[in-house]
């Protein structure tokens, strides 16, 4: 059983960027992101989460490569549309992969009361890995909702051209199980009502 997020909980948007669907700059000439729902799926639950007065937390990734859309000074570094923090929010801006070096955002989490986190964004096998890992580590009771993030194609060493959904899918697997616990968006919905008896928690490394 998964029990209700409560006041602890804190819901993570990780890099709601607009860049975030430049294709040609993450997958190359034939870029293309999977899950074109996230983002509806996304303001589904913080809809949800904001009605229910719950701490929400934001991730802006500010790049240091050179030619990045993910940068806070171009457009294509700001908010998603329905994804701006509000005045109440712990919002943190990285430079690397993981919402926790560099930042404040763990300070900010415990001084908030937090112990459990709803991770949501982007993208699945880069800063969504990495942050949930880190929070797994950190010892957060973290839930990852895996159709409210996304993943790009991934060139391998070896010139290969990976599908996005194998790239999303490869990355929820290596988490789930060790760093979080994954659910989809409907579940996240449902447990910020109730207890979730049809759902295991599943978080291992403890």
């Amino acid at each position: 059983m998964i029990t209700k997020f409560d006041s602890s909980t804190a819901m993570l948007l990780v890099d709601v960027q607009r860049g975030i669907n430049d294709t040609s700059y993450y997958g190359g000439s034939k870029g293309r992101r999977n899950n074109l729902n996230a983002e509806g799926n996304i303001i589904k639950i913080l809809t949800e989460w904001r009605i229910s007065n719950r701490k929400v937390a934001f991730t802006k990734h500010n790049s240091r490569e050179a030619n990045s859309p993910l940068k806070l000074s171009l457009d294509s570094g700001q908010q998603l549309d329905g994804m701006e923090p509000e005045v109440e929010d712990i919002v943190v801006e990285k430079d690397v992969n993981s919402g926790f070096i560099g930042t404040s955002l763990e300070l900010d989490l415990r001084r908030s009361g937090v112990q459990r986190l709803l991770v949501v964004g982007f993208f699945t096998n880069v800063c969504i890995e990495t942050t949930v890992r880190m929070a797994g580590n950190m010892g957060f009771d973290t839930y990852l909702v895996h159709d409210a993030c996304a993943a790009m194609n991934g060139i391998g060493h070896d010139g290969e051209d990976y599908d996005p959904d194998l790239v999303h899918n490869m990355a929820i697997a290596n988490m789930h199980g060790e760093f979080c616990t994954a659910i989809k968006t409907k579940d996240a919905i449902a447990l910020c009502k109730s207890d979730a008896e049809y759902l295991d928690r599943v978080q291992g490394n403890e």
